[in-house]
């Protein structure tokens, strides 16, 4: 501000009252430029990563108008009728609603119980292993999994549970058991599908977990062991409180995907003998979608499970908050 203007604020107690928060404003613009100059090329590597998001994931949400209208590709989006809320009438009074809902969620519910604690318990094991030589080739071999395509992953997983000449039907009959058709038996798919899952993302997993462990302070251990405590009595006082804001953040953001199952692994291995157990809400909006071209009624399936989601996420934190204290936000 200039000295004139100083004057004329200290001269009126009304000015000089309205002048302070411009002077609070004008230091933050100032500091906040300063700031920004000093790390430009941290933001200048954001740029991709936020041109990612508005193109693939903010720009797309204009579409869900789609739900909302009875679709024509001669007419395009902004010219189709508008019918309102028939797509969801339709959905939540479709025979298939139910079947497809109770898959998807079942489904996620033994991914977090099961598939969620593995990569933990690996982590905590492999952080106890002192032999670094071993402790390396052992995070390689688990790391690969995660590399490999669910496409070859399915080739696999079909080879394996082969009736005719699989490891594991090979297993049951020399057992004295008859071949099991495992992929067209829908008691067992949900279990196939799962652990899948966790043999190929838990070593992936562990890199989240091993890395909130570096965190922990050295010092903490030492002193448990000098006053006597055991390799088990670290891992559970030391070792998980280290790590449980990164845990609670994992499941809070699992449990904001519980109806989000995955296309390729269930598209993959389902066929229409196990769509009781198998038929998810991607396959289904697949099916309705692409095959049948209902894309009006698609967009409304998608539509219902990004607002389930969003309001499991929002209510998960909500509890985890009041809980543990610990949250996203």
């Amino acid at each position: 501000m200039e000295r004139r203007d100083i004057d004329v604020a200290q001269s009126n107690p009304d000015i000089e009252g309205s002048v302070q928060p411009i002077r609070i404003v004008a230091a933050k613009k100032e500091s906040f430029l300063k700031y920004f100059i000093k790390n430009k090329w941290l933001y200048i590597f954001l740029i991709p990563g936020l041109l990612y998001f508005l193109i693939f994931k903010y720009a797309p949400m204009f579409g869900i108008v789609i739900a909302f209208k009875q679709l024509s590709l001669a007419k395009g989006i902004w010219g189709s009728e508008w019918i309102g809320l028939a797509n969801f009438e339709t959905l939540f009074s479709s025979a298939h609603f139910i079947r497809v809902l109770r898959n998807s969620i079942l489904l996620s519910v033994y991914q977090i119980v099961f598939g969620f604690p593995a990569p933990i318990i690996l982590a905590l094991m492999l952080n106890e292993v002192r032999q670094m030589a071993f402790k390396r080739i052992s995070q390689t071999i688990l790391y690969l999994p995660h590399f490999i395509s669910w496409v070859v992953l399915a080739g696999i997983v079909i080879n394996f549970l082969s009736p005719t000449d699989g490891i594991a039907n090979q297993i049951v009959t020399a057992f004295g058991g008859e071949p099991i058709k495992f992929l067209q038996e829908p008691q067992y798919f949900r279990t196939i599908i799962v652990s899948a899952e966790i043999w190929k993302g838990i070593g992936w997993g562990t890199i989240i977990y091993l890395a909130a462990m570096t965190g922990i302070d050295p010092t903490l251990y030492e002193s448990a062991k000098i006053d006597g405590a055991s390799r088990m009595q670290r891992i559970l006082y030391i070792t998980i409180p280290g790590i449980a804001t990164t845990v609670v953040i994992m499941l809070l953001l699992s449990l904001g995907n519980i109806l989000d199952n995955g296309f390729e692994q269930v598209f993959l291995l389902y066929n229409p003998v196990t769509y009781e157990t198998g038929d998810i809400f991607e396959t289904y909006t697949y099916r309705i979608g692409l095959q049948d071209g209902r894309l009006s009624y698609a967009t409304a399936v998608g539509l219902f499970k990004s607002v389930v989601g969003f309001i499991l996420i929002i209510s998960a934190n909500y509890a985890a908050r009041k809980i543990s204290g610990k949250s996203i936000w």
